[in-house]
């Protein structure tokens, strides 16, 4: 039987990519942080209680989604993104104007992200930018791993939607 590692063998396994999954998540870096702080707080409070052989990262991943989902209905607000430009950060040959022209599409991205049901940008998250599989993603959000699919399908087929509707809006401005 394998034994439990240590609890800082896991925080220190794992932050990186909860901190990273936080952020896409909450979008600020400091309510990430925030995040971050209450998921391993939590997680080191039901730490005893954790069977030997469990899928700790899934474990840590389903703590920190309830994190966020609390975060999300206490705040009830909408995060706007400053994004400052650093001209040193210009790769060459790019110009201020290109520069804000990704920054913009970024943002718009980001923005409709974070427009999706819950359940469907907690899947897309964990699918695109964390790379979890369909089964981490079920257990972490209490599913079955046909409801992730469907999650992360559902949410890119509004996000297609939403960027084919604002191009072909876009072509239509003088």
């Amino acid at each position: 039987m394998v034994s439990k590692p240590d609890f800082n063998t896991l925080v220190e396994a794992h932050s990186g990519e909860i901190f990273a999954y936080l952020w896409r998540m909450m979008g600020e870096t400091v309510d990430a942080e925030d995040c971050l702080q209450e998921t391993f707080l939590r997680a080191f409070r039901g730490y005893a209680r954790l069977v030997s052989g469990s899928n700790y990262r899934a474990w840590l991943y389903k703590i920190a989604t309830n994190v966020a989902r609390t975060q999300f209905t206490r705040r009830k607000r909408e995060t706007m993104r400053r994004v400052e430009i650093d001209p040193a950060h210009l790769q060459s040959g790019d110009s201020l104007l290109d520069e804000l022209d990704r920054r913009e599409m970024l943002s718009a991205v980001m923005e409709a992200v974070e427009g999706l049901p819950y359940k469907q940008r907690a899947s897309f998250m964990m699918r695109k930018y964390q790379g979890l599989g369909y089964d981490v993603i079920a257990s972490v959000l209490g599913g079955t791993e046909d409801a992730a699919r469907a999650n992360v399908y559902q949410a890119l087929k509004k996000l297609r939607a939403q960027f084919v509707a604002a191009t072909e809006g876009s072509r239509e401005e003088p």
